[in-house]
């Protein structure tokens, strides 16, 4: 069974645009920390097969249920993975919503950590362009 969750009104004033990692997602307003920024929305997988659901947008809720979040209109998919986020996903009733960590200041890139196995799978091999990793990595060139 597939369902299709359109984009929801974001909670906050969000513009993509160019980013370190490509593109990314920027706050155009200030965000309280704890606040409810947007919803990561797509097509809603039910006990699809391993290699239906192996694409880079998918979001895994439980062992039975995935939502793709691939098409454009879900603006949550520009949000990049960082190590040290400003943001997290907090998963209710079958919804993921992003929500910010800390207070989050106006033309700030909003960020998630994307989980140990998305890292594994997708970042560790091309290595990880999140802000911390880029100067611990320009640091150890200078040593």
């Amino acid at each position: 069974m597939i369902e299709l969750r359109k984009d929801t009104n974001a909670q906050y004033k969000l513009k993509v645009r160019r980013s370190i990692a490509g593109l990314g997602l920027f706050a155009l307003e200030p965000i309280p920390k704890g606040k409810r920024i947007i919803e990561y929305v797509g097509k809603v997988l039910i006990d699809e097969p391993d290699d239906a659901t192996s694409g880079q947008y998918i979001f895994n809720l439980h062992k039975h249920m995935d939502i793709d979040g691939a098409p454009r209109w879900n603006t949550a998919r520009y949000i990049n993975h960082s190590c040290r986020p400003n943001a997290e996903s907090d998963v209710k009733k079958g919804h993921v919503w992003i929500k910010s960590k800390r207070n989050i200041m106006v033309g700030e890139e909003i960020f998630y950590d994307y989980g140990k196995e998305f890292w594994n799978e997708h970042i560790k091999p091309k290595g990880c362009r999140c802000a911390k990793c880029v100067t611990k990595r320009l640091k150890a060139t200078k040593v």
